[in-house]
């Protein structure tokens, strides 16, 4: 059976891992970057008319500074986001499955919204609308880890960041078969490797049925 690598950080390699053995998949995590929390000033609220999410992250790490923004509704980019918020004791008022396009695209094109993001996660561009971020986290890059089991499996990348540094570590990339959770993280690893193809949605349930349709395809002659 191939390897399946789980690249994104903890706590989400674990959780992932632990889906894809639930799928009879031989997954071990490999995380190329960790998450920290970084120092942030919570805006007004009452400038907001709700709080946009794209990460669980952002209520993991965000400290202190989420208690003045409670009173804000959450808009959620998948449900492992929306449960994160949750647990942080937000309210969440929707939460899309296909991308942030599609929320956003959900939500009345007059509201403000506060979008808690990563250092290196750029805000969703709408014209409709009025999203400011504000950093509440980073991704520091770990260093390089063993890709001893990386030939012959199907990589698991979850985002454009991850991607490119998986390339920046894989020479021979011929036996690899890559699993991305959206166009622009396909974009990112390049070419060279056995195959690369793109989830139908941007959620872990799709990249894990993905990996599982590479991992039963047979390698090429």
């Amino acid at each position: 059976m191939k390897h399946v690598l789980v690249l994104r950080p903890e706590p989400g390699a674990s959780a992932t891992v632990a889906k894809a053995r639930e799928r009879g998949l031989d997954a071990i995590a490999v995380p190329l970057f960790t998450v920290e929390p970084i120092a942030w000033q919570a805006p007004d609220p009452s400038g907001f008319d709700g709080l946009l999410l794209t990460s669980g992250n952002a209520s993991r790490h965000g400290g202190e500074g989420l208690q003045a923004l409670r009173r804000l509704k959450v808009y959620a980019v998948g449900d492992a986001t929306a449960q994160a918020a949750r647990e942080a004791g937000f309210n969440v008022a929707a939460t899309g499955d296909a991308g942030v396009d599609q929320l956003l695209g959900s939500i009345d094109p007059d509201f403000t919204l506060l979008h808690l993001c990563g250092a290196d996660r750029a805000t969703p561009s709408d014209a409709r609308r009025a999203i400011t971020p504000v950093a509440v986290y980073r991704s520091t890059q770990l260093p390089a880890p063993d890709l001893s089991s990386a030939h012959g499996s199907v990589a698991l990348v979850h985002s454009p960041r991850a991607g490119a540094r998986l390339a920046e570590l894989v020479n021979d990339r011929g036996s690899i078969a890559v699993a991305a959770i959206s166009a622009a993280t396909a974009d990112a690893v390049g070419g060279g490797w056995r195959a690369v193809e793109t989830a139908d949605q941007p959620s872990d349930e799709a990249l894990l049925a993905l990996a599982a349709s590479l991992c039963n395809k047979p390698d090429p002659e």
